[in-house]
């Protein structure tokens, strides 16, 4: 579990919080993780375009030997390498996230 500071917009609590820099700490653990040969598969779930840097790095490793996919939610957009339908996309639904629901308030850890 990753956290980050929570920014507190001038209307809060009409607009939320929001964590910043979460994208950064995935982008740069998925890179980081693939040169040291900790994956095969890298699968991001995300429908965040500013990771497709994280994805072609992992993609062009001069090892090869990581192979990179993306999820994203039934019916939304997902990420692609520019001009190509590249990487596969896993699309998941409402009965995918029941199946793999973590119930566990982390906050009591």
């Amino acid at each position: 579990m990753v956290r980050r500071q929570l920014r507190y917009p001038k209307s809060w609590p009409v607009e939320p919080a929001q964590e910043k820099g979460i994208d950064v700490a995935l982008a740069v653990d998925f890179v980081r993780l693939a040169c040291e040969n900790a994956y095969d598969v890298g699968i991001l779930f995300s429908r965040d375009t500013d990771l497709v840097p994280a994805l072609e790095a992992v993609r062009d490793l001069e090892s090869g030997l990581v192979h990179v996919e993306v999820a994203s939610w039934t019916g939304a957009s997902r990420i692609r390498f520019p001009d190509s339908q590249l990487p596969w996309c896993h699309y998941l639904g409402a009965d995918d996230y029941e199946a793999c629901r973590d119930d566990t308030d982390y906050t009591l850890i």
